[in-house]
Formats: structure tokens, sequence, C-alpha cells
């Protein structure tokens, strides 16, 4: 028997007990119930859970008697299997006929199938059912509540489970954790995580882990890094939560440290540090970390390649972003979602090929909201007002409802394009129309619309009835308005409230000091670049880039680092004789 075992457990190793469990069943002439149970567990925890229904199915065709077992691997099976709700609810009635029904077992791996399918009412009416309750069954229904984002469900059950009694254990205290989490509510963390300590809770890996995930994603990295620190054994989840932590605190040296501190690295551990550097306008480096990812042996999820494509939009990377879509998406290495078509048209759009994100956005089968959104703004932010315009009128024809920022789309639309009425009209609706409370945002954009047409006077009222503090947007678009139209007095007071918002953006001391010098104000410009120089602010060098052959070129003013710098002058200088010769006057700087 010993080695019997030994050479089963090799077999279970290499994978080769799937195909062997098959032949040995029908090599046995008259199988029993626990040659049956055998055969539907192994291959239920094999790849194949679809064989473990199978069996169950034929074992009901040829009427062989079941036990408690044959429905608990059965009811697993089902779990694995895509659409196995259905199956399980046929298993349900016909333990309910044979008279299983009662066996708590059966019941709570009944709850968990439910639970995992996103049947709560089902599983609730297993629960409240219930005679006799253990842990496991108190246990799994919080687990499903907190898995399918019903947090508060989740700990009120967790409240009359402890005032009936039962004592929870670690697997209770770790749904308990993540229903916390989904709240983002650190003071009833905290309590939590006394009660375990109060009561000599076992704190194992998962439980430690969940820890400091909570403290984590409610932004105590100090506690959680306690935590980390005194933990006796770590997995790569560890390492990942303290990595994902920082990177969204933007603290991308320190999340950087603990990325390259572990041992072995899965997708999550990538997609958090690719997505803290995305997200904090480091594109550069997220790009790079992504192409070391493509030399091992991970591929990229959809989380993944959206943070790429945002890297993509923000450098204007439009070559490299449409090998990437097509190497992944176009070739089904990646399943094409929605979600990536999205990032794809915001990549597309961002990086001025508007034709390939029609192209995409028309031939999507399926669309949410964001990419209505992402579309209608791509279109706004390319002058094409009508096309947004229309675009929005289909969406609200399709049965969506706009959101805060689809009016932004909107609305940015009227101020490209210079459509005073229907952007006022637009604006006003927002509260009656779409239910919708005007933001910061919403706000900026109608002073730009009004400021462009020269209606400073408007302009200036609307800021004054903002219902909130104005920011540096809503500022900023007076200010550029007062210096096109030459208001200086105007200009001024929007530069001072700006200034007070970002008093270190070299951009508004710029704009300022043109708006003098256009006016010949000579003693003006100098008082602002002394104010600039008395305060430590350096002009912010003009920037270009351009992308040839996937590779992006940067240039900055005056630029002789390019080894073909010679050659772009003169190409300039013709252009620059070229607008002589058809009138073009330059400005004073």
């Amino acid at each position: 028997m010993s080695h019997f075992k030994q050479i089963q457990a090799n077999m279970i190793r290499t994978g080769l007990i799937t195909h062997i469990n098959y032949l040995f069943y029908f090599n046995v002439e008259q199988p029993n119930v626990y040659v049956w149970n055998t055969i539907i567990k192994e291959y239920c925890k094999s790849k194949f859970p679809k064989v473990s229904v199978f069996l169950f199915h034929q074992m009901v065709r040829e009427n062989f008697e079941m036990n408690k077992q044959t429905f608990v691997y059965a009811i697993k099976a089902c779990e694995l299997v895509k659409g196995g709700v259905r199956v399980g609810e046929e298993l349900h009635c016909r333990i309910c006929k044979v008279g299983f029904d009662s066996e708590l077992l059966i019941r709570n791996v009944l709850m968990h199938l439910y639970g995992k399918h996103g049947c709560l009412s089902s599983a609730r009416n297993l629960f409240d059912e219930s005679l006799t309750r253990d842990v496991f069954t108190w246990t799994t229904m919080i687990d499903c509540y907190a898995q399918k984002q019903f947090p508060g469900k989740a700990l009120k059950l967790f409240c009359l489970m402890l005032r009936s009694g039962v004592e929870p254990n670690e697997v209770t205290m770790v749904a308990v954790l993540s229903a916390c989490c989904i709240l983002g509510n650190l003071s009833l963390g905290r309590l939590i995580h006394g009660y375990i300590e109060k009561n000599d809770l076992e704190c194992s890996l998962n439980l430690l882990n969940a820890l400091m995930d909570l403290y984590v994603k409610c932004g105590c990295l100090t506690t959680a890094r306690e935590i980390f620190d005194m933990m006796e054994r770590r997995d790569v989840y560890s390492w990942t939560i303290m990595t994902d932590g920082h990177a969204k605190q933007g603290e991308l040296e320190l999340a950087r440290q603990f990325f390259d501190g572990l041992p072995e690295k899965n997708v999550v551990s990538w997609n958090a540090m690719i997505a803290g550097y995305s997200q904090k306008n480091k594109p550069k480096e997220a790009l790079a970390l992504f192409h070391q990812m493509e030399e091992t042996s991970l591929r990229p999820v959809e989380g993944t390649l959206v943070c790429v494509l945002s890297s993509c939009a923000q450098l204007g990377s439009l070559d490299l972003g449409k090998k990437i879509y097509h190497y992944y998406v176009d070739q089904k290495r990646v399943q094409p979602s929605v979600i990536l078509a999205n990032a794809y048209i915001d990549m597309c759009a961002k990086c001025g090929s508007i034709d390939a994100a029609i192209q995409l956005f028309n031939g999507m089968p399926k669309k949410d909201l964001v990419s209505w959104n992402s579309m209608i703004n791509g279109y706004a932010v390319h002058g094409y007002a009508g096309q947004a315009l229309d675009l929005f009128r289909q969406m609200q024809s399709s049965g969506l409802r706009p959101d805060d920022i689809t009016l932004v789309g909107v609305l940015s639309a009227c101020c490209h394009g210079g459509l005073v009425i229907q952007g006022r009209e637009y604006f006003e609706n927002m509260r009656g129309v779409f239910g919708i409370e005007p933001n910061t945002k919403h706000y900026a954009c109608m002073i730009d619309l009004l400021g462009r047409v020269g209606m400073l006077d408007d302009a200036f009222e609307l800021i004054k009835r903002m219902p909130m503090e104005p920011d540096e947007a809503a500022w900023g678009a007076l200010l550029n308005a007062s210096k096109m139209y030459g208001n200086i007095d105007l200009g001024k007071f929007a530069s001072v409230k700006l200034l007070e918002l970002t008093p270190n953006d070299s951009g508004t001391y710029a704009l300022l000091a043109n708006m003098f010098a256009a006016k010949r104000r000579w003693d003006d410009v100098g008082m602002v670049r002394s104010m600039m120089r008395a305060r430590g602010v350096k002009k912010t060098p003009g920037l270009s880039s351009i992308e040839v052959d996937g590779k992006t070129h940067e240039f900055l003013v005056e630029d002789k680092s390019h080894p073909q710098f010679r050659e772009m002058y003169k190409l300039l200088d013709d252009i620059l004789l070229l607008l002589y010769l058809e009138g073009y006057v330059p400005q004073p700087p």
C-alpha cells in the first residue's frame, strides 16, 4: 500500500491521474459508490470539472444509489463550470427528493455554490431554513455577501453570528475584513483587528494578509508596514499588497523597493507597479516595466493593458499603442473586452488618430457609458463639435443616462465649436433634465466657452456665482480669455487668484507677462519676472515630441541634441519664410 500511494502521488503531480481514473472506472465491472465518488472527486480537482458533472448524470441515468459525498463532490464541480448554477439547482431538487436536504454539509456547499454564482437570495433561503448552523454555515453566507459587494449585510450577519454563540474562525475573519475593505471603514477594521487579538484567533498568513490589505486600502500604511515587519512568513501577496499600497499613495520609490524585493512576481505584482507609474504620470517607467514583464513567462491581463494604453496616450505613442493592442487583443492573446476597447479609443483620440477611434467605436458590438464618453470627448478635443453633439443625442436614444463626465465632453465640444447658445442650454439643463449637479469642471468649461467668444463679463459673473470655490481651471480659463482680448484688469485679478492656488506654476507667470508685453507694459513684465525670481519659480522649458516608427523623439527650446538638428532647423526656417510670405506677423513674447 505504501508503494501504491507513492505511485498515486506521482500520478497526481504529473496530471496522469485524470487519464488513469476514467480508464480505471471503465475497467471496473461493477463500480460501487466509493469508485464513483473517487472518480467524480478527482475530475473535480483537475482541470476537467465538466467530466465530474457528466459522470454524476451518468449515475442518475443508471439509477445508481448515491450517498452524501456524491452530492458534495458534484456540487463542488458545478461551482467550477460555466452556467453550473442551473445544474446545481437540478442537484438541489434531487437532494430534496432523496432526503439529503437536512444534511448540514450539503446545505453548506449548496449555499457556497449559489453565492459564488450570484444567487444570493437562494443562498440566504438555505441559510434561514437551516435548523442547525455551524461556523462554516455562517462563514459561507458572510463570505457570499462580501464577495458580491454587500458589505453591510456581511457585517450585520457577523454580529448575529456572535450573538448566536458560534465562534468565528480565521476564514470568517478574512471575509469580515474583506467587507470592511469594501466600506473603507478604518475604525471598524481596527475594532475587528482588536477582536482577533483579544480572542487569540490563530493569525494565519491569509488572515495577516487580509489585515494588511485592510490598512493599505484605508490609507494606513504605517500599521500595514508594522504587520508586514512582524510576519514570520510572507508570500507573494504580502509583498504585492505593500507594493500596491505605496504605489497608490504615490510613493513610487518605496513601492519599487517592495516590488524589487519580491522573491517571486505574479501578474498582480506587475500590475500594481505598472499602474502606479501610469497613474502618477510616469508613462516611460510604466512602459519600461511592461517590456520587462513581456520578457517573463507571464502574460498581461486586461488591467495591465489598460494601464499600458493609458501610458501610450500620455506619451503620444500612437504606433506603440496600436502595436500592443493588435498583438494582445486583436490576436486574442488577451480576451477582448469593452474596457480594453474603451482604453484603445481614448488612446487613439488623445494621440490624434480620431479615425482609428471612430472605426473601433462603430465596430463595437456592445458599448457602455465609458465608450460613449470616450468618443464624445475625443470628438470634442479634435474640434468636431457637431459630431460630438450628434453622438450625445444617439447615446440618449440608446437609453443610456449621461453622467458628469458625459456633460464635460458635451460642454467641451460647445467650447471648441463656439456654440454659446447650445452650451448654455446644456449647462442650465444639467440639474432638471439630466439630474446632474454641476461641478468645477462644468463651470470651467462654461467660463472657457464664454471667454473664448469675448463674453468676459458673463464669464466673470459666472465665476462669482459658483456654489463652490473656483479652482485653477476656472481662473486659468478667465486669465487666458483676458489675455486673448486684452483685458488687463480682469487678467490681473484672475492671475492673483490663480497664484494663490498654484504659486509655483510658471505657466501663470508666463501668461501674465505675455499679456503685459502685448500692451507694451514693460515695467509690469519686469515686475512679474521679479516675482518669479523672489519665489524661486523657474519657467518650464517648452517641449515638443514626435513619434517616428514607434520611437518618441523629444525637443526642447533651441535644442541641438538630436543628430539631425541642422536639417530640422533648416526645414523650420523654410516653413517660417513661407509664413512670412503669406503675411504672418509674429506676436511679441
